[in-house]
């Protein structure tokens, strides 16, 4: 398993908003091969951090999903968003393999 953690705060005033976004995602990253899970996590202690973990069979999977078209495409819209604000924020990315259950 191989799970990528992409972590961002966003305004207290946008939080709703980004979480809506994420609640409504293309979901083009779901059927790519190797795809395990999406989640959206909101820190508890602060609420304005909000991270997405997926998860991916393997490191290659992952690899795979982020040279493709599809990521291209996601990651196209994420540049485009009306608000530049939010447009603006740049992710803190953190990468982890599974070395045990």
């Amino acid at each position: 398993m191989y799970t990528v953690h992409s972590t961002v705060v966003v305004p207290e005033d946008k939080i709703d908003e980004v979480i809506h976004i994420y609640q409504n995602r293309s979901k083009l990253v779901d059927e790519f091969e190797g795809f395990v899970s999406f989640q959206l996590l909101q820190n508890e202690q602060h609420p304005a951090e909000l991270t997405v973990e997926i998860c991916w069979e393997s490191k290659e999977d992952y690899l795979q999903y982020i040279t493709s078209k599809e990521y291209k495409k996601v990651h196209e819209l994420e540049k485009n968003y009306p608000d530049q604000n939010l447009a603006s924020i740049r992710p803190k990315v953190s990468r982890y393999r599974q070395v045990a259950t």
